[in-house]
């Protein structure tokens, strides 16, 4: 069967179920979807999964799938893939809406006998249906008919809680399988001991995944803690069974556990902690975390800890579907970052060095380049503890390791992307009132990475082009690739660095890097009126194109300018500067057609295998375009757009999102705009639009912001007038101080728009 035909096939089960979820109705929890976005077509895929953990949890526990037809592994970068129905078995690390494929640390392989080394690598698999599968915050389960067994899974920020009830009369066994990466990446050093006496395996990989192998690799260490004595012990070495041998080293190890069979049913339960410092520290996390602590405790908690993430925002109002997304979107975005450090706060630094998180925890796997557009803003807001944390975090990185990063992962820099995107998320921190954190450390090496390079060989690889984007004010393409990309994410990193540095008092540093952020101008070609490459003797790049997506450019010919995008899709990339982006144009009113015409001419349908070169909701520089109306005096329209963005670019069921979800990056915009709020990234500025819901409480440090609607109606969509905290506001947007300590934004709707004079 051809690639195309069996990926359809893949799509279409990818509709057949939703979740039924574990939770009494009256829970927040009862609202959300984890199967939302785990399908669709594999490369515009939200790559989610369904899995158990708590809010930023180190393990994140979940099925592992393999295509029925193309008998192949991570489709979906996070292990599942809705359209497969063939399952390899239970891991304990992902990445979760990325599209890197890192993780998939010490799979669990349920089955009725014991399993041969040689088929097991062949591709055993088992079959599961998604009518036997249920998942809900801190929860999954699926059964499993061909073996006999009922699997349930929960977990602590350490720990994956497993329970494998095991029909009566059948012969218990469960594979543990050391080596095991997602998507079948490389591993190594893998090492285990089995203490029958205690009921217990620990071991260690080393894992190279997307990420990890960027920097030598990732070692993690486990401890593994059974509810049942075991029946005998096998150990694979390679291809060699060694039954009775319970040390074992080696690039592919395995231990197949068997259990004593009964007359009645058979719930064996397992708890595995994991830590990136020791199998000592693993043990600790495990004690401390969920030793003598029954399945259904682990899971209550774990339940628990979900509610008062979610919340942090009441919602009233609003259709079954709205709601189901809001709070799905909501659980999203707590999915990740990854705390890092154990329970007793060691943690692996980027100078591969253990440390101790003493008043702070340490977070890692921040997918900047992404999350610093609406996640980070979103934590500053309802979860700024955690945001201090994340930035006390890169602070930390940059003292271990020397600088900044982009895409922190795992102990190390990926580098990932471009741009300085941790210059946005400090300034927009340290501005919104969050100040406890070495700001001056932080800001001193964004100065340094934003005035050259950095040096050979170092770990970071900083802004590529820095020297000569300084030198010719634009990076110029005749000397580098991504040339109209890195230049605007350029000027937005040095427009938030100049926010920052005037109210740190370096005013000279304000105006310089006030400067550098408009280079992006030089980039602009008023004939073509788009930013257009440019040599580096000033002449535009042809042929130029600006409606071929650079997916679809082989060999990028004409595309190696922009970045995951059309030259349409970077045509508005300039949200920190709005003003100076609509002056390019012949009028506001000629900008605000164009921009008109982009949303109009875009593809309304979800995930769609060719998103076309108009807006493209799955993608990174133009997601913010929406709310650049509001500058060109037609707010009317970005409350039109608004509500067909989150109308059609979000569903309920495994193809609900419209794209990668990028660490919660889509999840958090619906979040953002349902309440009628966008964060200007890299400022204290929210811009208005259109809410959603009837009524939203916002938890803000336990003080509510109130947001209410008068005239509330699914056809009323415009806003006739915004008022906060009862006085009418004459501009389409606020400042962060207005609402930090609550108020209420009261918002007038309309069912005919109200045109801006």
């Amino acid at each position: 069967m051809s690639l195309f035909l069996a990926l359809l096939f893949s799509v279409c089960r990818s509709n057949e179920a939703k979740s039924e979820n574990q939770v009494p109705p009256e829970q927040l929890s009862h609202w959300v979807n984890p199967f939302v976005g785990t399908g669709g077509i594999p490369w515009v895929c939200g790559h989610n999964f369904p899995g158990a953990m708590v809010p930023f949890g180190m393990v994140r526990l979940g099925p592992e799938t393999m295509s029925p037809l193309l008998r192949k592994r991570a489709l979906n970068t996070s292990g599942y893939y809705h359209g497969d129905d063939q399952l390899l078995g239970f891991s304990h690390t992902r990445l979760n809406g990325t599209g890197a494929t890192d993780g998939g640390h010490f799979l669990i392989v349920p089955s009725q006998d014991s399993l041969h080394p040689k088929a097991y690598r062949m591709g055993h698999t088992t079959r599961f249906s998604h009518t036997q599968e249920t998942a809900s915050p801190g929860y999954y389960s699926v059964t499993l008919p061909q073996i006999g067994t009922k699997v349930e899974l929960t977990a602590t920020p350490r720990v994956g809680i497993h329970r494998y009830t095991f029909d009566q009369s059948t012969h218990p066994h469960l594979l543990l399988d050391v080596m095991n990466a997602l998507g079948g990446r490389k591993s190594s050093e893998g090492y285990l001991f089995v203490r029958p006496e205690a009921k217990e395996v620990e071991g260690a990989v080393r894992t190279f995944g997307t990420f990890s192998q960027r920097n030598g690799g990732i070692k993690v260490y486990f401890v593994a803690q059974f509810s049942h004595p075991f029946a005998n012990i096998t150990t694979w070495e390679n291809d060699t069974i060694s039954p009775g041998k319970t040390t074992v080293n080696g690039d592919k190890i395995a231990v197949d556990l068997g259990f004593h069979p009964s007359r009645s049913p058979t719930a064996i339960t397992l708890k595995l902690a994991i830590s990136y410092v020791s199998i000592e520290n693993a043990r600790k996390n495990l004690v401390a975390e969920a030793e003598r602590k029954e399945f259904e405790e682990v899971h209550a908690a774990a339940r628990n800890e979900w509610e008062q993430k979610l919340s942090l925002i009441s919602i009233q109002g609003g259709s079954k579907k709205q709601r189901t997304v809001f709070y799905t979107a909501l659980f999203r975005t707590f999915q990740m970052p990854t705390v890092f450090n154990d329970a007793n706060g060691d943690y692996l630094g980027f100078d591969q060095k253990i440390h101790r998180a003493v008043d702070y925890q340490y977070f890692t796997d921040l997918s900047l380049w992404d999350t610093f557009r609406t996640v980070h803003p979103l934590y500053t807001l309802i979860a700024p503890k955690d945001q201090r944390n994340m930035m006390v975090s890169l602070v930390k990185m940059l003292e271990q390791g020397g600088w900044l990063p982009r895409w922190p992962a795992g102990a190390g820099y990926s580098n990932s992307m471009l741009g300085t995107p941790a210059d946005i998320v400090i300034a927009d921190t340290y501005l919104k009132g969050i100040l406890d954190f070495d700001i001056q450390k932080a800001y001193q090496a964004m100065r340094l990475t934003a005035l050259g390079p950095t040096p050979r060989g170092a770990a970071f690889s900083g802004r590529k082009g820095i020297s000569d984007y300084l030198k010719y004010q634009y990076c110029p393409a005749d000397l580098m690739d991504e040339s109209v990309s890195r230049t605007l994410e350029f000027g937005w990193s040095d427009h938030a660095i100049s926010q920052l540095a005037a109210v740190l008092g370096y005013h000279a540093d304000a105006k310089l890097f006030g400067d550098h952020a408009q280079f992006y101008k030089n980039l602009w070609n008023p004939k073509t009126q788009f930013f257009q490459p440019r040599d580096s003797t000033g002449k535009f790049i042809e042929p130029f194109n600006p409606l071929l997506l650079t997916y679809l450019d082989r060999g990028k010919k004409l595309t190696k300018d922009y970045v995951e995008g059309s030259a349409m899709q970077w045509r508005w990339a300039v949200p920190y500067d709005p003003k100076g982006l609509i002056s390019l144009f012949p009028s506001k009113e000629f900008f605000a057609e164009e921009l008109d015409q982009f949303f109009s001419k875009s593809d309304p349908a979800m995930g769609a295998w060719n998103p076309g070169p108009y807006y493209w909701h799955g993608n990174q520089p133009d997601i913010g375009a929406v709310y650049m109306f509001n500058d060109a005096n037609r707010p009317d329209l970005a409350q039109k757009w608004s509500r067909w963005i989150l109308a059609n670019k979000y569903g309920e069921g495994p193809t609900g999102l419209d794209g990668n979800d990028d660490g919660g990056t889509q999840s958090a915009w619906y979040v953002f705009s349902a309440l009628g709020l966008y964060p200007m990234a890299g400022s204290d500025k929210y811009q208005l639009g259109s809410p959603l819901f009837e009524k939203a409480e916002v938890k803000l440090n336990g003080k509510p912001l109130m947001i209410l609607t008068e005239n509330h109606a699914e056809n009323h969509p415009y806003v006739e007038k915004v008022s906060l905290n009862g006085k009418v506001l004459d501009r389409q947007w606020i400042r962060h101080n207005e609402i930090a300590d609550g108020g209420t934004l009261l918002f007038c709707m309309s069912a005919n728009p109200t045109r801006k004079k």
